[in-house]
């Protein structure tokens, strides 16, 4: 398959009032994503938006609160992915630092329960003594599991951050910043955030009710480093609320104050704590936590996040790098296999991909390389444990809610999807293995009614081009700082036309290619274009989309062009 043309356009810089003192580059880049005054410049917890004006999370105090002075047995309903890894460890850290004494988890298996609180699975929580139940990263859409845990006597709370549908569950409490009423103005916490916020005001009602006595109440600063994770892996957008979030925890990690797991984790992948960015916690850490819910048992990820000690989380670091190893090589077969689905020059607009040997726990993965190669909202199917089932995960582009137009699809064609929920560009479902043609064609249909064709076109939006100057490790240590860069917040990319030295291949199948490049004012610079052997140009001009990198090799730092795309110029 030929390499695709993209276009690219340079980000608008508005007037802004941004402090002379700031670099110059740093000022344009900032008011280029929307920061544009020097206020949101501080990212200190203190100007965290207040708990309050979450609906919901006073009742959840109050709830959590009896049951810290009662000793209640408390059970956490998780989830299998890192935000609920991260979100269900800082839950039972957090309720244990405030002296509860009787705290478990429960996390579905993604193979044979299926996501959110099941009946079955409340079952399983009032089998442990649950008391409370409260849930993380999941419950907005368990009407009857909820329904089951209060028929069997729990006191249930609800912690969420997926939209809702239009029926909420009967829980005693829902604290979810997209629930309908709820008047938070910072939309995109992940649910590890949501439960943050929980416990910061659990933390407040404990203190009004004299629980610690004179004491000065334990501090949750310390499990920054698991809520930075679960954002940035949960790719939940980077606002100025999560931004304050994300930068705390990787100032921890960078100072070598990190959870033993997150320690371990990083020693696993031979990765330094202070160099570590918050893109490095989306590429690095989010992974390897991930891959035990996908391939295994996500218990694997939250008990090395749980772990006291380093020694006591290494082996369970190691395992998950192992599982996350035999996830990469699962994923790049099936990969392969999907796109030998699609012909060059597929008409298709809402794609989707079946095929009975894949992995039920990598097909999101799946989905999103398809969409990354073809710029098309993408659902890769696989066969699910319930006979004639398949369970699907979708991903989307730009312009495109993918859990809007499911809807869309179940209230237009009845029957046809059994479940689905999720956010606007990522989305799970299940239907019947004989309705895969129809569901293909249904949601074929629906993305060509949503989508222009300008929102069609790959897009790849950059900063301009650099001054010779800023062509320098000062530079990228400089952008390496001023984050965190991430979803909404995009990490700086800059486009310019250079002359090609030399070229070569690298990697274990030639996949990646290295340059050498020229350009005047600045003289050689390295540069590597990861995945681009089809794009290799071999001599003479170029022009590129590129991030600035930092090459570290024993002891010495030389500037590295990351190169995103690129076409003779």
């Amino acid at each position: 398959m030929p390499a695709e043309r993209r276009i690219l356009s340079r980000r608008v810089v508005p007037e802004h009032s941004l402090p002379d003192e700031l670099p110059p580059l740093l000022k344009r880049l900032y008011a280029a994503r929307g920061l544009v005054a020097a206020p949101e410049l501080s990212l200190r917890l203190a100007n965290l938006l207040a708990p309050d004006a979450l609906l919901g999370v006073e009742r959840s105090a109050q709830l959590l609160a009896d049951a810290v002075v009662d000793q209640q047995r408390i059970v956490i309903v998780g989830d299998y992915d890192c935000d609920g890894a991260t979100g269900t460890a800082v839950a039972m850290l957090g309720l244990s630092l405030f002296g509860a004494r009787h705290v478990d988890y429960l996390v579905p298996n993604r193979f044979t329960m299926g996501y959110g609180l099941s009946p079955p699975l409340a079952d399983a929580a009032r089998a442990m003594g649950a008391e409370l139940l409260i849930t993380v990263d999941n419950g907005i859409a368990s009407i009857s599991g909820v329904a089951r845990a209060k028929m069997l006597g729990m006191t249930v709370i609800v912690t969420d951050h997926h939209l809702a549908g239009d029926l909420l569950p009967a829980a005693d409490a829902i604290v979810d910043p997209n629930q309908p009423g709820c008047g938070f103005a910072h939309k995109s916490l992940a649910g590890v955030g949501v439960m943050f916020y929980v416990l910061s005001r659990l933390r407040a009602e404990l203190r009004r009710r004299g629980h610690f006595g004179t004491a000065e109440p334990p501090t949750l600063g310390a499990l920054l480093d698991l809520v930075a994770i679960g954002t940035v892996a949960d790719v939940a957008r980077l606002d100025y609320n999560n931004r304050i979030l994300v930068a705390e925890g990787v100032r921890r990690i960078r100072a070598g104050r990190a959870r033993p797991g997150v320690a371990a984790l990083l020693k696993v992948a031979a990765r330094e704590p202070a160099q570590i960015t918050a893109i490095d916690l989306g590429f690095v850490l989010g992974p390897r936590i991930n891959a035990a819910g996908r391939m295994d048992d996500i218990r694997v990820g939250i008990e090395c996040l749980l772990a006291p000690t380093l020694e006591a989380a290494l082996p369970l670091a190691q395992a998950l790098d192992s599982i996350n190893r035999s996830r990469r090589a699962r994923q790049t077969e099936m990969t392969d296999e999907a796109s030998a689905q699609l012909a060059d020059g597929d008409p298709r607009i809402g794609l989707c991909m079946f095929d009975d040997r894949w992995h039920e726990g990598v097909v999101g993965l799946v989905a999103s390389r398809i969409k990354e190669r073809r710029h098309r909202p993408a659902i890769a199917f696989a066969r699910a444990q319930e006979a004639g089932l398949l369970k699907g995960s979708a991903r989307s582009i730009e312009g495109l809610n993918v859990r809007d137009a499911l809807a869309a699809i179940d209230a237009r064609h009845p029957g046809l999807i059994e479940r689905f929920g999720g956010h606007a560009m990522a989305a799970g479902l299940s239907l019947r293995e004989a309705q895969f043609p129809a569901f293909a064609q249904a949601f074929d249909e629906q993305c060509r009614g949503l989508l222009s064709e300008a929102q069609l076109q790959r897009r790849i939006e950059t900063d301009g081009e650099l001054e010779p100057a800023e062509f320098a490790v000062a530079t990228a240590q400089l952008l390496e700082t001023a984050g965190p860069w991430g979803q909404g917040f995009p990490e700086p990319c800059f486009d310019q036309a250079f002359e090609v030295l030399e070229s070569r291949c690298v990697g274990g199948e030639g996949q990646h290619v290295k340059y050498r490049l020229r350009l005047p004012g600045v003289g050689v610079l390295n540069a590597i274009h990861f995945g681009g052997a089809e794009a290799r140009v071999e001599r003479g001009a170029l022009h590129a989309a590129f991030s600035l990198g930092i090459n570290r090799w024993q002891g010495q730092e030389s500037l590295d062009l990351r190169i995103e795309y690129l076409e003779p110029a």
